[in-house]
């Protein structure tokens, strides 16, 4: 293991401290939110101008990269990061947060993508399903230590702001230093919903719905927790009970979906997710209310995934990427969505209502997946895949997993016109 990270460390270093910074600034600005006295549903629009620049930046970034090179693009995306961090306490209005969080959200996955294809370009074939799972854990990891940065400092405070800045602009010192040669420069991988949709639409469905409950999670659970009676160190003791409850959970849930039908482990998993969240929205600030936050991170954080997964089942080998980032796309679509709803629901009906609107998104997703069960069989055309943890990062991290084709031109021929036809699978 050694061997395979020493490498690459100073990516796996660059990454931990932006994540650092990112985590703390995420929750941070929601905090200070609420103590500024703005609405949820302000709150939530807020928060989904990052996914909405996150969406935007997966087009803008690889055209940055082509320009200036991948060192160069990294600077220039921490720099505008930082920039924003520290703009947000200075200029204190909702809207003009609404405006940063969307610089932020492109700034965000140009330094993913980054990252992401210097780790991919780096990692050996044989050898990418365990850069891919350090990378996961390095993610992970770093987000649920953030949380307790919280503890530093008021939010209402200069402090903490000027931390996520710091962090995020520590992210180029290893980067800076690395002495990795540049990979060349990803091509846009082509998407086809319609298509995609037609042959697996359990995984579309399951990748749009997670969005929508997950933008609503990381958008507005600091308010959640604010409103519930947690104060800033419970706020990221809660966020990082979910967190750990991701990263500790998903691989028990995921090892178990290789083994059988994965759509029932999707409908169970699901299923006890919106039990929790139904529990949840009974409870006041306490133990059992981070427990149970720790229980619901843990299933929610694996439906994601287990798509992907699912998804890898029905592909030829040669459609796995290109179907792979439709996934990533729609999941995307549906985070943009989720602090809004999620966001105009708090402000009628209390914090209560984000965990039951969790379990309103999540039962439609395990209704519509019942109805797939039931009434109609997937065809699984290529190998079973394995299960890998993972997060929405660029489309770039895809290229990692162990059971993606080799990146080269040569080996990603368009078959968008030509593929087998498969078993019907429409709804």
């Amino acid at each position: 293991m050694k061997s395979l990270i020493a490498p690459i460390s100073s990516l796996l270093g660059g990454v931990a401290l932006l994540l650092l910074g990112n985590g703390l600034l995420n929750t941070l600005l929601t905090l200070r939110g609420v103590a500024e006295g703005y609405s949820t549903g302000m709150l939530g629009l807020i928060m989904s101008g990052y996914f909405v620049g996150f969406l935007l930046g997966t087009w803008l970034a690889i055209p940055l990269v082509r320009r200036v090179g991948h060192i160069r693009a990294f600077a220039f995306c921490a720099a505008l990061a930082a920039i924003t961090a520290l703009l947000h306490v200075l200029l204190v209005n909702p809207w003009l947060w609404l405006g940063l969080r969307v610089l932020y959200g492109l700034a965000l996955v140009g330094l993913y993508m980054v990252i992401e294809s210097w780790l991919n370009a780096q990692a050996p074939n044989d050898k990418r399903g365990q850069v891919f799972a350090v990378y996961m854990a390095v993610n992970l990891g770093a987000l649920a230590a953030a949380q307790q940065l919280l503890s530093l400092a008021d939010p209402g405070e200069f402090l903490l702001f000027a931390l996520a800045a710091i962090l995020i602009s520590a992210a180029l010192m290893p980067i800076m230093l690395t002495r990795q040669a540049q990979p060349s420069v990803p091509d846009t991988m082509h998407t086809n919903v319609r298509k995609l949709a037609s042959i697996a639409p359990l995984p579309i469905a399951a990748a749009a719905l997670s969005g929508l409950a997950m933008g609503g999670f990381w958008g507005m659970a600091p308010v959640y927790a604010s409103l519930n009676g947690f104060d800033a160190t419970g706020v990221g003791l809660m966020m990082s009970s979910a967190i750990l409850g991701g990263a500790l959970l998903q691989w028990p849930i995921g090892r178990f979906s290789d083994s059988h039908d994965r759509r029932w482990v999707l409908f169970w998993v699901v299923s006890a997710a919106v039990v929790v969240s139904l529990l949840m929205s009974l409870l006041p600030a306490g133990r059992l209310l981070l427990g149970l936050m720790f229980v619901f991170g843990g299933l929610s954080f694996a439906i994601y995934p287990i798509a992907v997964a699912q998804l890898i089942d029905q592909l030829h080998s040669d459609e796995i990427l290109s179907g792979s980032s439709s996934l990533l796309m729609m999941n995307g679509i549906g985070a943009v969505g989720g602090p809004m709803l999620a966001g105009v629901l708090m402000q009628y009906a209390g914090a209560a209502a984000l965990p039951l609107y969790f379990a309103a998104t999540l039962g439609v997703l395990a209704a519509y997946t019942l109805y797939r069960l039931r009434h109609v069989s997937d065809l699984v055309a290529g190998e079973h895949a394995h299960f890998m943890p993972m997060l929405r990062t660029s489309h770039t991290v895809l290229e990692m997993m162990p059971d993606a084709p080799p990146t080269d031109d040569d080996n990603h021929p368009d078959h968008s016109g030509d593929a087998p036809e498969r078993a019907a699978t429409s709804p």
